[in-house]
């Protein structure tokens, strides 16, 4: 199937779950909306997954293409069905482009607990709570309409909705390799807010705890994406080709 991600910068990628979409013959298509590229028609596309990016949701003035993106999400989520997965400002873009409402609050930045809500189907099998990695200063404050919250955490309420059958996103980081926050923090505004959030040398503070959860991170992104496509409709594994072998 197609997957089109799309980045808001070059470091937010899919990262940890490329392996697994990949490896279940999956093709993926990456729009760096950040770099001026044009958004493609939705035809022939089966998912649609929006990363992270150091905008903030509601900054249409500093960067203009976040007008067209949260109407072709639209477009994707309510006109068409196609499965969704969002994560950090692809959970508030799918918020608000749907009409929900973001804000400044519940910051988080470093190695957190999220506890997943009963019947949370995206996070079957996982803990509760779970730790995952988290950096934002915005969350979702109100949810679409007919959204239903799946996650939460004590710093901010809503860490996770589902909207109709096949859309979800998270507002953390589950895609996080060791490795990720030390890339990331190679942009030096990157690394002022990590040292204003951890104290001098914080990145490799967040990148020491992302290392000391690589184990429980990796098999939770295992998790996150079988669940993902069980609920979206989508394989997670390659197809068994056909026996071609005669009965006896």
């Amino acid at each position: 199937m197609h997957f089109l991600v799309l980045q808001h910068d070059p470091g937010t990628h899919p990262a940890a779950f490329t392996p697994l979409i990949e490896a279940a013959g999956h093709h993926i298509t990456t729009i760096q909306l950040d770099a001026g590229a044009a958004l493609p028609p939705l035809d022939g596309v089966d998912a649609l997954w929006v990363m992270g990016g150091a905008q903030d949701v509601f900054e249409e003035d500093r960067f203009p293409w976040l007008v067209a993106e949260k109407v072709f999400i639209r477009e994707a989520v309510l006109d068409r069905g196609l499965p969704y997965f969002g994560i950090c400002l692809g959970h508030q873009l799918l918020a608000d482009a749907l009409g929900g409402r973001c804000d400044y609050g519940g910051a988080e930045t470093g190695v957190c607990e999220v506890m997943p809500l009963p019947d949370a189907e995206l996070f079957d099998g996982m803990a509760a709570p779970f730790p995952v990695a988290q950096w934002h200063g915005v969350q979702v404050t109100d949810l679409p309409p007919g959204a239903r919250l799946t996650a939460r955490s004590e710093a901010c309420p809503v860490q996770g909705m589902r909207v109709g059958a096949r859309a979800f996103s998270v507002q953390s980081h589950p895609e996080v390799l060791p490795g990720t926050i030390t890339h990331w923090a190679q942009l030096p505004s990157a690394a002022a807010l990590l040292d204003r959030a951890f104290g001098p040398g914080g990145a490799a503070v967040f990148e020491a705890q992302v290392g000391a959860h690589a184990e429980i991170f990796a098999a939770n992104v295992r998790r996150l994406f079988d669940n993902w496509c069980r609920a979206a409709g989508i394989p997670s594994a390659p197809a068994r080709p056909a026996s071609t072998e005669q009965p006896t």
